[in-house]
């Protein structure tokens, strides 16, 4: 029998990533700081989940907010009322809008409690 998990957590032991994405949104600190709190945050997953014994790692696990909204990135379904903006910009105003620009609709998924 082979082992594997999903759906573990992403956020860091000390909920690093939500406290780095938090400074990203107040102007505290920069994308390249962002970046590099959730490049550690997948490192520690991947060497925790292989020290832990597993058979396979899963991968492409991670997320800086939402996995539907990264899906939505990747094959540029992107709406015109965000393509002015670039990078992590564009990314988090879809999550929660910016200045004029709404953010995109939450739809609930599987009668469930995840948007």
């Amino acid at each position: 029998m082979q082992t594997t998990i999903l759906g573990y957590p992403r956020i860091g032991t000390h909920r690093e990533l939500k406290f780095a994405t938090e400074d990203y949104w107040a102007g505290r600190s920069d994308a390249a700081a962002l970046a590099k709190t959730a490049e550690v945050l997948r490192q520690e997953v991947w060497t925790g989940l292989r020290d832990a014994g597993l058979d396979m790692i899963p991968s492409n696990t991670f997320s800086l907010y939402d996995q539907v909204l990264d899906t939505s990135v990747m094959v540029d379904a992107v709406p015109g009322r965000y393509r002015h903006l670039t990078g992590l910009d564009r990314y988090f105003a879809m999550a929660r809008s910016v200045q004029d620009v709404p953010a995109l609709e939450m739809t609930k998924w599987f009668d469930t409690n995840y948007h």
